[in-house]
């Protein structure tokens, strides 16, 4: 058995790498095989998330874009199909920025094809990134008098603060116990990948052969309330191993508790963190939660005074 306090990684070093590269890291933390990435894993991972559908792998690749078009109408037409999950400042006659991720764009084509502003997004993705749309069924078709531009982070951070919050985001990776990731997944709008239990094995060589829970803040460690605790993980972690030897970890980890360690990455853009620090910050909150909320919030106003003090 192993015990370590909590913590959160800021993945600020994913904001300047490729879609798929951002994509494959965090994806390959559900299933704890972060030992398979190498210089030449991450597009043959991303293009197998968007064939198979998994939608949330996708949304943790997030793109802004700057789109020039000298018809009205046809950003009306637009409007019209209600785009989803996507953030879009409409910044002047003829010009949309618009933010989403990999997820987004893909089935905005799949369900607005006969948009010549989707048409034109779609085909600038898909000239930059095929591999998330070699499995569509139709191409995007290249549309004339729309131009599509990549707005760089360095753009983005530049934005007024009012549009900056809603266009830039960031990941966070917490190091967590299960009874606070039941917690943040209730925020939206975010994007959340989660080690799995379903399928990470335990007893392999690669957890130590062990499983790791997340020090409760609630008890002093020479308590007779902590003994307690820690006597109760001793045995589940005990009865995880015996049902290993007959069930599948997806069986076996019915007995395991809240205090098992997770890993969670959330995604999410300036806004809805502000609105995760309002909630989850306050004496109100939930202890463990204000234990690791309180610092990052912390740190981040030290990044984005303006955005987050």
């Amino acid at each position: 058995m192993n015990i370590i306090p909590p913590s959160y990684t800021i993945l600020d070093n994913l904001d300047h790498e490729s879609l798929a590269v951002r994509i494959e890291y965090c994806g390959r933390v559900c299933y704890k095989s972060e030992d398979k990435i190498d210089h030449q894993s991450a597009i043959p991972f991303a293009e197998k998330m968007a064939e198979h559908g998994h939608n949330s792998v996708l949304e943790m690749g997030v793109i802004t874009l700057k789109v020039t078009c000298t018809d009205h109408s046809v950003i009306e037409k637009f409007f019209a199909t209600i785009p989803r999950f996507l953030h879009i400042d409409h910044t002047n006659e003829g010009t949309l920025i618009i933010t989403g991720s990999v997820r987004a764009f893909r089935e905005m084509f799949i369900f607005y094809p006969n948009s010549e502003v989707v048409q034109a997004v779609s085909t600038f993705l898909a000239e930059r990134h095929p591999y998330f749309y070699a499995n569509m069924k139709t191409k995007p078709q290249k549309c004339e008098g729309i131009t599509v531009q990549k707005l760089d982070l360095a753009t983005v951070d530049n934005m007024p603060a009012k549009q900056r919050n809603k266009h830039r985001h960031i990941a966070v990776k917490f190091v967590i116990n299960r009874a606070v990731t039941h917690e943040i997944v209730r925020h939206r709008p975010c994007s959340f990948l989660q080690e799995s239990q379903r399928y990470c094995r335990y007893s392999d060589n690669k957890f130590g052969g062990e499983i790791t829970f997340i020090k409760p803040l609630f008890f002093n460690e020479d308590s007779e309330e902590y003994k307690i605790w820690e006597q109760a993980m001793l045995e589940t972690e005990k009865l995880y191993f015996q049902l290993l030897t007959t069930s599948s970890p997806q069986a076996a980890r019915t007995v395991l508790p809240n205090s098992c360690k997770t890993e969670l990455i959330v995604y999410a853009n300036f806004t809805e963190w502000q609105h995760i620090f309002n909630l989850r910050t306050t004496t109100a909150a939930e202890p463990s939660m204000r234990e690791v909320m309180i610092p990052l919030h912390e740190e981040l106003i030290s990044r984005y005074p303006d955005c987050f003090s």
